[in-house]
């Protein structure tokens, strides 16, 4: 099966908010930067880190100061007429962006483009996307096959490796940190957010997994952050040693630097996803209100029917009592 993507423009704007917030750094690609375990530089000027007796590559540190990223991201904020930040929430990483975009309006693919165009403009190349179930791990996994054609065509078919986290293979995170594509690591929050994991174990090795991924600073992704604000999970992002984050979500619970926001309404009046009216909604303690409840709802042959408790006038007053209704 073939599938052909149509190009959202809101898409592209979700992306290029992100983006723009970085306006200034210099595009580090192909060169590379890792730290804390060990740097070398070679002599084209790319810089690879030893990781142990290994070489790996990662993303060059920003350059922006705090002051100039701020500004970045109110006049961003500013074009997309979202409040602007009196000062630079750091959240997890050294910078902390958040996109809230409806639910079915393709917030996967939006941020898959963000990674493409953050490696195009400034060589980013190493990201982590973090999911809260297996099921949606597997959900992201297929969207970074479908849409690998559909982006190669709008970014001069540079090469993009994903790597789904499987705690048999751990191996495939010094594949990971060592290649030189734009490499994306996808994982459930369960899989590093004990210290029992696997993946925080040193066993025989030099050092635990998590190392090859804190030594490369990637950047980010979180979906549905919601669901990763206990303590516990908040720890775990920041064991990742990201280089900043990046949170998408159509109902974030606690927002840091919001840069796009595309919400309900806007999303209904643009035809992106349907109305959903609910009816016969009343509120507690409405005790003036009149007072209808459903007991049973009958499928006859012809013609449906409900048995519903109800308030009805009667001679001496107001009687509650059970009757059965038909459409008309």
């Amino acid at each position: 099966m073939h599938f052909k993507f149509k190009k959202q423009q809101y898409q592209a704007d979700a992306a290029k908010a992100v983006c723009d917030v970085f306006e200034g750094q210099p595009n580090a690609n192909p060169l590379a930067f890792l730290r804390d375990l060990g740097t070398t530089t070679r002599r084209d000027g790319q810089a690879q880190i030893q990781i142990g007796s290994d070489t790996g590559y990662g993303n060059a540190p920003i350059q922006l100061t705090s002051d100039r990223l701020l500004v970045n991201a109110r006049r961003v904020q500013r074009a997309n007429q979202i409040a602007e930040s009196s000062a630079l929430s750091a959240g997890i990483g050294g910078v902390c962006l958040d996109v809230e975009m409806e639910t079915g309006t393709g917030k996967t693919y939006t941020f898959i483009k963000t990674m493409y165009e953050l490696n195009k403009v400034y060589g980013f190349k190493k990201f982590v996307i973090v999911v809260p179930s297996v099921a949606i791990r597997e959900g992201t996994m297929k969207n970074l096959a479908i849409t690998r054609e559909h982006f190669a065509q709008d970014y001069e078919n540079v090469p993009c490796v994903p790597i789904l986290y499987d705690s048999a293979r751990l191996n495939d995170l010094r594949h990971f940190a060592q290649s030189d594509a734009l490499s994306v690591l996808v994982i459930n929050i369960d899989s590093f957010a004990k210290d029992g994991n696997k993946i925080k174990q040193q066993g025989e090795r030099a050092f635990a997994p998590i190392e090859y991924i804190r030594a490369i600073n990637p950047i980010v992704i979180v979906d549905e952050p919601q669901n990763f604000e206990t303590e516990i999970r908040q720890k775990a992002l920041r064991d990742l040693n990201p280089l900043c984050t990046l949170r998408y979500s159509a109902t974030h619970r606690n927002t840091y630097n919001l840069l796009y926001s595309l919400g309900p309404v806007q999303a209904y009046d643009m035809g992106l996803v349907k109305q959903i009216e609910v009816d016969g909604v009343t509120g507690h303690d409405g005790h003036n209100q009149a007072y209808i409840e459903l007991l049973e709802i009958g499928a006859g042959a012809k013609s449906m029917n409900a048995r519903v408790r109800m308030d009805v006038n009667g001679k001496n007053g107001v009687l509650r009592k059970e009757i059965r209704i038909r459409p008309g």
